[in-house]
């Protein structure tokens, strides 16, 4: 592949704004929604949902720390599956990313829209004016750059972890025992569709590959802040869902809202405003993350031909890829519009997001597997993680006709580039020429006689 891989030393994040990123990309909308969600399907038990996907991220986390340290580059996972598994897997892979993870965009931006005009008290049909409103910030910041991006982020993150901490500390003195018992009235089932609901709250490692290459020291800062990262979003979601379960009890899973339920109940006149702050950065913060992600991705994708070489400008380490960026708004906005056209259902966008996350992930580690040195600790984390990737991918067979799709894409691309070469290599046909007859009997009767 064309690497595009910086050297050590020439990037410009450092750890406190790449922790930053990190934590924004994963700890991001379902905050707003699944605590809610989960306790509606597992009811107490969701906690347990909530210590396995901790448990799943690990290997996941650390395996793409791993290779991010390693493997500094913009294509991120798609660059390690070109590595292990050729172009074809690779631009599945960049497809995926770019074309099918991109309709998360606008669920972050009607998630975060829906939460403003129910604290606000603003009219609901002004939701797609809001949502079409956050987009605008993430986009301008990412195109002065990741440095610039980076530190938006970090006040962003500071501002919504210390809104969180507030929120749950005003509503822990609402917490009733009663309320976890029965403790798995829906079964295992019950805890089996949180888990699944739960992929969506941590999915995001994958995001901090893309933008690798921008780390000043990226074999000591990436595996570092992967770490915080994993600390602070896991005790975040748990500590979160325990106190919705104990504060909420069989209501958690009652309206869109349920936060602002949450906050309501620790403190009426901060609750509102809190959640309504929460609300915005965290729309604000995922969607400034993921584009410094899609912006390098897509510059990545072009230099290696698997997208229009014009959109590569902005590839290199410290370069501004507003071209992809550029590219990133128009797929975005296509299904936001689609979006509002359906009446802002959101179902049918985030199963195209979480069905391209399990497939990225499920051939990210098959390609790890392949690249990290066998029998080492990173070999270890991604084996582990290739195997809980593989029974994701079982979990979503009834969601993956998107993805499926996109693969189709790359290989027609690869058929197609194909018999190109093919053609160029056997070269034009050469012509053959005839004289016009006149010239032919000029020949024959100036030739001597034998």
């Amino acid at each position: 592949m064309t690497s595009t891989s910086p050297a050590a030393g020439h990037g410009r994040l450092g750890l406190v704004q790449g922790t930053a990123l990190y934590i924004a990309s994963v700890l991001g909308t379902g905050l707003l929604v699944l605590p809610g969600l989960a306790a509606a399907v597992a009811g107490p038990a969701s906690i347990v949902a909530v210590v396995a996907v901790i448990v799943l991220s690990v290997p996941l986390a650390g395996t793409f720390a791993v290779l991010a340290a390693r493997y500094p580059d913009p294509g991120g996972v798609a660059s390690y599956v070109r590595r292990a598994l050729g172009d074809t897997a690779a631009r599945m892979t960049g497809y995926w990313f770019m074309f099918g993870v991109c309709a998360g965009a606008p669920v972050v931006a009607v998630l975060g829209a829906e939460y403003v005009t129910a604290v606000a008290g603003i009219d609901h049909a002004l939701v797609p004016v809001i949502a079409a409103a956050i987009f605008v910030p993430p986009f301008v910041s990412n195109a002065f750059g990741v440095r610039v991006a980076g530190g938006v982020q970090f006040v962003l993150t500071a501002l919504l972890l210390a809104v969180v901490v507030g929120v749950v500390a005003l509503a822990a003195p609402a917490v009733e025992p009663a309320s976890f018992t029965p403790f798995l009235p829906h079964g295992w089932a019950g805890v089996g569709t949180a888990i699944s609901l739960f992929v969506w709250a941590f999915a995001g490692w994958e995001v901090g590959t893309h933008i690798s290459g921008e780390f000043r020291d990226p074999r000591r800062a990436i595996p570092l802040a992967t770490a915080i990262a994993l600390v602070v979003t896991g005790a975040c979601y748990l500590v979160l869902q325990i106190v919705t379960v104990g504060a909420l009890g069989t209501a958690a899973g009652e309206g869109q809202v349920p936060l602002l339920e949450l906050a309501r109940l620790g403190s009426p006149g901060f609750g509102a405003p809190a959640v309504g702050i929460i609300a915005a950065i965290v729309a604000l913060g995922v969607m400034n993350a993921y584009l410094a992600a899609f912006a390098k991705l897509g510059a990545s994708l072009a230099s290696n031909r698997d997208l229009p070489r014009w959109f590569s400008k902005g590839v290199e380490s410290g370069g501004v890829a507003r071209r992809a960026l550029a590219l990133t708004g128009v797929v975005a906005l296509g299904y936001f519009a689609l979006m509002v056209v359906s009446g802002l259902d959101l179902t049918p966008f985030i199963l195209v997001h979480t069905s391209s996350m399990v497939a990225i992930y499920t051939l990210g580690m098959v390609a790890a597997v392949r690249l990290l040195e066998r029998r080492t600790f990173g070999w270890w984390l991604a084996l582990v993680a290739a195997v809980l990737c593989g029974g994701m991918l079982v979990l979503a067979l009834g969601s993956l006709l998107p993805a499926v799709l996109l693969a189709a894409a790359a290989v027609v691309v690869t058929l197609v580039r194909r018999r190109r070469g093919q053609l160029e290599r056997r070269g034009p046909r050469p012509e053959i020429r005839t004289r016009p007859a006149a010239t032919q009997s000029a020949t024959t009767e100036s030739a001597p006689s034998a």
